[in-house]
């Protein structure tokens, strides 16, 4: 096996026409931060339609979630097999094939006659998203230079990051002063200014490879991602002793072993040279970034329903309150890269995951009903910034661990990371959150009538809800919830706490180490004859230096 080195700027024989002055690199920043955008937009922009859909269409419940769930697990599902048929058939036709599918995809969903059409739409929109999420960064990794790579990829990280949130309080406003469909006016826009933009901006970058694609790894991953992101969206709905939500945990299971057994077979004709995991970069990066936005996406989770039920604001207003956390986050993924430089990648990571680990400590500390949003305003910002310094060196740990020929399969490994932690995260913290308002709204329903009390214990939405019909308990039911779901939300907090203080210690004592200086670690093999240079020992070498 190779050693691998920090990805390199492209030859001017590749097709690029030569290095990218600092101008071209700053309007490829921009195309591809712009398709970013169009593409976490729409993770999170239909949150807020749900209700309008299901009243529209006359759809359950159930369906309503399949459509916004049909994006998330089709985007998951194929991010390593299109990340690597970017890298053979070229990043720049690649990312314009999935920003005209994508742009396509929202105009139709936007027009959207039956819940069935949404649905169609839905998934086009999310397989034309597995095209553009990896390449965006690809094309970073292999176009900027070593000295301008950092940054760039501080940016990438902090679109998204809170990206999500912005794209959210865009959607929501949307919704508010126009109609529901318009909030697909957003990622079609961005789509449309991002494809202009790399037609005139993007250079194509592709790379030659001596073995054949590696498609029974890219079905078997496809499969095993879909099988576990299944579950974790599913199990809480479902249950997770269900007959479904455990057959999809075996098929992801199954087909997870099956995946790494099948390239370790293929060692260096695999599409992911699972290998690599023994290194600390790709390793630590890899589960520095599952935490983290677990932990993000488990936190936006409980925030909405405090804002909304316990806070009483509306849905806009809810998202307007997440937008200090979304900024410092961006703000301190630009910043970690000079922190990086300056003081180490692994003590920038140290430090991002203590603040963030520091963050839902101080709320869970001082979350209350009466203390209302500065109660957990100090937390949030502490979360922001501990996001954005740890997320962006995760992130270059990654990229730079795989050699410069496999930048979309880097890419799509980071984004298929950011993808499970944010569907266990949601799962898990939810679940966590709902367990905990439960056990305590028990001990606080004595005296309400049976079926509100009944209508209590299903949620704190629920129990504001149906408080007015219950007279002169309508106050007691009301605050009973509420600080039942600050209980709750307690409870999560710590646990995500403990869970971050355990990453903070691994990071601490084992996370990536600085990138050898240039040259330090050249491979003098050539591609074509790892297998006959002695790949053991060649990987044994390379674990070593690192």
């Amino acid at each position: 096996m190779s050693t691998h080195q920090p990805p390199r700027a492209p030859d001017p024989s590749a097709g690029t026409g030569g290095t990218p002055d600092a101008r071209q690199l700053r309007m490829i920043l921009i195309t591809v931060s712009l398709a970013l955008m169009a593409v976490i937009a729409s993770v999170s922009g239909l949150g807020v339609a749900q209700t309008h859909m299901a009243v529209e269409w006359d759809a359950s419940q159930a369906t309503v979630l399949w459509i916004i769930n049909i994006y998330t697990l089709a985007l998951a599902a194929l991010l390593l097999p299109l990340g690597a048929i970017g890298d053979r058939l070229g990043r720049r036709p690649v990312l314009i094939t999935g920003l005209v599918v994508f742009g396509a995809a929202g105009v139709v969903s936007g027009l959207a006659p039956s819940a069935g059409v949404m649905l169609g739409a839905r998934a086009a929109a999310g397989i034309s998203a597995a095209m553009i999420m990896p390449i965006t960064l690809a094309v970073i990794t292999s176009t900027f230079p070593e000295e301008r790579r950092g940054r760039a990829i501080g940016v990438w990280t902090g679109v998204a990051g809170g990206g999500g949130i912005l794209g959210m309080f865009l959607s929501a406003l949307l919704v508010d002063v126009a109609d529901w469909r318009w909030l697909f006016a957003l990622p079609v826009v961005l789509a449309a200014a991002a494809l202009a933009m790399t037609l005139k901006s993007v250079p194509d970058s592709r790379e030659r490879s001596a073995h054949p694609f590696d498609t029974a790894g890219a079905l078997l991953s496809a499969v095993a991602v879909t099988g576990l992101i299944f579950v974790l969206q599913e199990g809480p709905g479902r249950g997770w002793t269900d007959p479904l939500t455990l057959s999809g945990l075996a098929l992801g299971a199954v087909a997870a072993v099956a995946f790494v057994a099948w390239e370790l077979h293929r060692r260096d004709a695999s599409l992911l040279d699972v290998r690599l995991f023994r290194e600390r970069g790709l390793a630590g990066g890899s589960l520095t970034l599952l935490v983290v936005f677990g932990v993000q996406a488990g936190i936006a989770v409980v925030l909405f329903p405090f804002f909304q039920a316990v806070l009483g604001w509306s849905g806009l207003l809810s998202t307007v309150a997440m937008m200090p956390m979304a900024v410092m986050m961006m703000a301190a993924s630009g910043l970690a890269p000079r922190a990086a430089a300056r003081i180490g990648v692994r003590p920038t990571m140290t430090a991002g995951v203590g603040l963030a680990a520091l963050g839902l400590v101080l709320m869970a500390l001082f979350v209350s009903v009466d203390g209302g949003y500065p109660s957990i305003l100090a937390g949030m910002l502490a979360m922001g910034i501990g996001m954005g310094l740890s997320m962006t060196p995760s992130t270059e740990a990654i990229t730079g661990a795989l050699p410069r020929a496999e930048q979309g399969v880097a890419s799509a490994l980071n984004d298929v990371t950011r993808e499970l932690g944010t569907a266990l995260g949601v799962a898990m913290l939810g679940a966590l959150v709902a367990n905990g308002y439960r056990s305590a709204v028990d001990d606080r329903l004595d005296g309400i009538p049976a079926g509100a009390a009944d209508a209590a214990r299903e949620g704190v939405a629920n129990a504001v809800e149906v408080a007015p019909g219950t007279g002169r308990h309508a106050q007691d039911l009301v605050h009973a919830a509420q600080q039942s779901f600050v209980d709750g939300w307690q409870h999560a907090m710590w646990t995500g706490a403990a869970v971050m203080g355990a990453l903070l210690v691994l990071v601490a004592l084992r996370g990536p180490k600085d990138p050898a200086p240039d040259g330090a670690g050249e491979d003098p093999v050539p591609d074509g004859a790892r297998e006959e240079a002695a790949p053991e020992a060649g990987a044994a070498e390379h674990v070593a230096a690192r």
